[in-house]
């Protein structure tokens, strides 16, 4: 049976999760955690969590999955250290520096990729397990028939089942950091996707707001997937959120009818749905929280604390009680795993009238309405017109339930060794001081008025590539391969074709196509999408087969200087960054296809492009000004490439642009930008 996994965002909220049943938990610490503006656990509150879901045999998920920057490896280090000196059972992780820490310093640590990974095919699971993770918290977008094919590959998985989507795939959502520093990838998004932003120019619309998803009235569905873990998403909820979630998934998971309408009015935003998992995208999936979801929330929170006021009971235990004369009074309890604990009391007194009898023994024993246990009968040995007070037996019972507590959280305990190692021992040195120029093209006719003498590679969507000119391009074409698929044996069939007529690079955008690019002997670039911000994970990217890596734009242009680069390390210098990264297209559910404008509006005027695959089934929404930084090109010292990144110029600004970054000309662009070169985030 997969296990019921519930977000535990603050104390209350993770005695809501055990109280109501769940198998698993994942909290985050004070640092590093995709959810920073949770109540989130101190030390001694985590330490505290692991003890209480060990005794009841719970399992707990640290959640360590924001990017790490080269500042914070340290830190970073401490907490792994710490979470392995406390006994979680496994680490939730983005950033491939924790690969790095776990191989060296704890190799028996468990780790689970997370959800920001953007691992959703079959080279995904396989690279993660290969890197050592051994469950993948795969994307949300992925219908009921691909999940059950990744969970045929011998690794777990992990799906969300209720709660919040976001418009876009976790891991490739940059809008917030763009808009306000308040980066997703390091836990403080501030959903600017929940706010009015429309399709139609004019209108107010909330075109980026989906619906909450729940497929707990489908159970039977999911289960049949083969999904090892049934995640819960809320660790930003109420208590009493949690409670009525997880309730609801056990009710599901048991084969009984989960209380949806009671889900809904706890929270929602105007209703639930099931469209990535059925493989329905479209305008069924869009919804806002309004007044009416918040009146109805108001009124049921108060009703749910009945579900969480008592302990869950989570085992059988038995007694046997022996009193004899001038003998200490001995209580042994054991539950149905083994695990036992022998309390001693006081020698019993003299009976003035009649002995101590079973059932007033039992009368006591049977009080474990303030445990997690379950009674299941008693031995007694009582010598002959003995008496013990029914106080004294209380206390002893309440004693050795403490004490088979201990046992069972020293049984469950996960903890394992760490030795503090060096994870930076590495040589950089692949640093340039004139970087080469890469230009990514979306049509091209963009290459009319360029000489590509002076062009290292030009990279188009793969797509293109059919049609490009190999015997002029030669070496210089590189391949982009799909941000998202749902059919990868397509995207590997069109990659060996295109191999046949001379293509040699590709450029990665998630860590499949790494796999992807060695298997076919393919030379591999890694793309920003795979967030690298730290000097580790630049060295395992380089390890995977990268043969070179685009940092992050969500780095300052300092921090990128100052990477030890024992690969060379490039950067985007030119363009309309990318925003948001979406399966599920804002204007073809607004005004269909035919109406299509390729912009999405803001209530102060901006425009932000939306940028469509042409057929490889996913859109992005770019940022509404353009990145530049031909006259800053000092500041970026040290990166072997610049990246121009081309959408609706046309051939001769395209030439223009190319002109300005080799002579480092000052702008002339109206809503030009800097991106977060020197604002940085959060």
């Amino acid at each position: 049976m997969a296990e019921i996994l519930s977000p535990a965002g603050s104390p209350q909220a993770l005695c809501a999760a055990l109280r109501c049943g769940c198998d698993a938990v994942y909290v985050g610490g004070q640092s590093f955690s995709a959810r920073a503006n949770a109540a989130n656990f101190s030390d001694e509150e985590l330490a505290r969590a692991v003890e209480m879901c060990h005794i009841r045999g719970v399992k707990v998920y640290l959640a360590i999955n924001t990017v790490i920057l080269d500042s914070q490896l340290d830190g970073c280090k401490r907490a792994v250290e710490y979470a392995a000196k406390i006994g979680v059972d496994g680490l939730i992780t983005q950033d491939l520096c924790l690969v790095e820490i776990v191989r060296k310093c704890c190799p028996r640590m468990e780790i689970h990729a997370s959800t920001q990974m953007t691992v959703h095919t079959k080279k995904g699971v396989e690279q993660a397990k290969e890197l050592g993770f051994s469950r993948t918290v795969l994307s949300r977008e992925l219908p009921e028939g691909i999940i059950a094919d990744l969970s045929e590959l011998g690794t777990q998985t992990e799906i969300f089942v209720h709660g919040a989507l976001c418009m876009s795939v976790s891991g490739q959502c940059y809008m917030s950091a763009l808009i306000g520093s308040r980066s997703a990838n390091r836990g403080l998004c501030a959903q600017a996707c929940r706010l009015a932003l429309s399709a139609v120019k004019g209108q107010e619309r909330y075109d980026l707001s989906l619906k909450d998803m729940s497929l707990l009235d489908i159970m039977p569905r999911v289960l049949a997937t083969g999904a090892s873990s049934l995640k819960i998403e809320g660790r930003m909820k109420r208590p009493e959120y949690v409670a009525k979630a997880t309730h609801s998934a056990v009710m599901a998971c048991a084969g009984r009818d989960p209380d949806m309408d009671g889900l809904g009015a706890v929270f929602s935003r105007q209703g639930f749905t099931k469209g990535y998992f059925e493989g329905k995208k479209g305008k069924e999936m869009f919804g806002r929280r309004d007044k009416v979801d918040a009146a109805v929330s108001a009124k049921a929170l108060p009703g749910i604390h009945e579900l969480y006021r008592s302990e869950e009971k989570r085992d059988r235990v038995r007694f046997v009680f022996t009193a004899q004369k001038e003998s200490r009074v001995i209580l042994t309890v054991t539950d149905t795993r083994g695990n036992s604990f022998c309390a001693k009391g006081d020698v019993p007194q003299t009976a003035q009238n009649k002995s101590l009898s079973t059932e007033q023994v039992e009368k006591q024993l049977i009080k474990l309405g303030d445990t997690i246990y379950e009674y299941g009968g008693c031995e007694c040995d009582i010598g002959d017109m003995l008496y013990v007070s029914p106080s004294r037996i209380n206390a002893l019972r309440r004693q050795a339930c403490q004490g088979l507590d201990s046992a069972r959280a020293k049984a469950n305990d996960r903890s394992v060794p760490f030795e503090d190692r060096d994870i930076t021992d590495f040589e950089g040195g692949c640093e340039c001081e004139q970087p080469k120029i890469r230009i990514e093209i979306s049509s091209l006719k963009q290459l009319e008025n360029i000489d590509l003498s002076d062009i290292e590679f030009v990279i188009m969507p793969l797509e293109m590539c059919k049609n490009a000119d190999f015997a002029a391009l030669g070496e210089k074409l590189m391949a982009a391969l799909p941000r998202f698929t749902f059919d990868e044996e397509n995207v590997i069939e069109r990659l060996r074709a295109l191999k046949e007529k001379g293509l040699e690079h590709i450029l990665a955008t998630n860590i499949a196509h790494l796999k992807i690019g060695r298997e076919l002997g393919l030379t591999v670039h890694g793309g920003f999408g795979l967030n690298a911000t730290n000097s580790v994970a630049v060295k395992l990217l380089g390890e995977m087969g990268a043969a070179d890596v685009t940092a992050s734009f969500e780095l300052k242009a300092a921090q990128i200087r100052a990477l030890k680069k024992p690969v060379p390390v490039g950067v985007i210098a030119y363009g309309r960054l990318s925003a948001m990264l979406t399966v599920n297209c804002p204007i073809r559910q607004a005004v269909g296809c035919g109406k299509c404008t390729k912009r999405l509006y803001d209530p102060t005027g901006r425009e932000l492009a939306v940028r469509c695959s042409k057929g490889e089934g996913y859109v992005e929404i770019l940022n509404s000004d353009v990145l530049y930084m031909a006259d800053k090109l000092n500041d970026l010292k040290g990166a072997s490439f610049v990246q121009l990144c081309f959408d609706e110029e046309d051939p001769q600004q395209a030439a223009d642009i190319v002109r300005a970054y080799k002579n480092g000309e000052k702008p002339q662009l109206e809503n030009m930008t800097r991106g977060l070169y020197y604002r940085g985030i959060i």
